[in-house]
């Protein structure tokens, strides 16, 4: 069956067909990849029962994984791969993480629009999210073309936001929630890093917004008038228009761009289903500031 891509919103996203993950795909279909992501941002892999070994191995194929995850406290990781993140709610025996554990606190602040890694200095190229258990109802991930969002926005306001910098940190996003629990090497290791607000995404040469939760400050602005105008862009940025919202059938894999999308995790009864998603992330090529603008 010929590699094809099914488009499954207007204006990006498609479902991939014609691939088996469980070996990796030959140069030419990993070129199509790489081409469908440029063109539609996100794409939806159905029917993949793939273990962490070849979603490891998938990723690698595409390009460098992120070296570090982004954890919080000391804990022991629950998967085989030291850079697989684990966007669960067990712990490393399988049982469901307590109300009160500082990990469930923290990954509550995936429910907020970001982008991954937006916080390192390089951050995140390609997300591939794998679904390996999912609630009943509820847990489904929403994704924002943030390509889409820029083109619609008038050209004045597109010309105020060129060239502004934005300081990204998880320290920012937590706080939105009320999480305080990080301990002095955590605010260090999470310490504001700069980015382009606006940045120009290679392959496609597209401009996108680059938004997230993360953001803290804009420089050379007053912080409140910032996130004032960070929080309408993002409400411009997540109008229905342009977003996709993907409800989790088990062994779908969801790969994004995370320089021409946003996404958040949607609620579900977390106290109760266990949802085991595991997601391998890719590096991008450099700081945004270090890339064309």
């Amino acid at each position: 069956m010929p590699l094809s891509f099914t488009p499954l919103h207007p204006v990006f996203v498609a479902e991939v067909r014609g691939v088996d993950l469980r070996t990796v795909p030959d140069a030419e279909t990993l070129q199509r990849i790489h081409l469908g992501m440029q063109q539609y941002g996100v794409l939806v892999f159905p029917d993949q029962p793939i273990d962490d070994d070849q979603q490891m191995a998938f990723a690698r194929a595409l390009g460098p994984l992120e070296p570090t995850r982004a954890v919080v406290q000391a804990h022991k990781h629950r998967l085989k791969h030291a850079e697989m993140a684990d966007l669960s709610n067990l712990d490393v025996d399988g049982s469901l993480l307590p109300p009160d554990d500082a990990r469930r606190m923290f990954n509550l602040g995936n429910r907020l629009w970001h982008s991954d890694s937006s916080f390192k200095a390089t951050p995140a190229l390609y997300s591939m999210l794998h679904a390996r258990v999912i609630p009943d109802v509820g847990g489904d991930t929403e994704f924002a073309d943030m390509r889409a969002a820029w083109d619609a926005l008038p050209e004045s306001t597109q010309a105020r936001l060129r060239g502004l910098v934005a300081r990204h940190s998880l320290l920012y996003s937590r706080a939105q929630l009320g999480f305080s629990g990080f301990s002095e090497a955590e605010r260090e290791q999470f310490a504001p890093v700069p980015q382009r607000l606006v940045r120009r995404v290679p392959g496609s040469n597209r401009l996108s917004l680059y938004l997230s939760s993360h953001i803290g400050a804009v420089d050379g602005m007053p912080v409140p008038e910032a996130m004032a105008m960070v929080r309408d862009l993002i409400e411009h940025a997540t109008q229905r228009q342009f977003v996709y919202r993907h409800v989790w059938r088990v062994h779908d894999l969801v790969m994004w761009d995370n320089r021409a999308t946003m996404h958040r995790a949607r609620a579900f009864e977390d106290n109760r289903q266990p949802r085991d998603m595991r997601r391998a992330t890719l590096q991008d090529a450099a700081p945004t500031l270090e890339q064309p603008a």
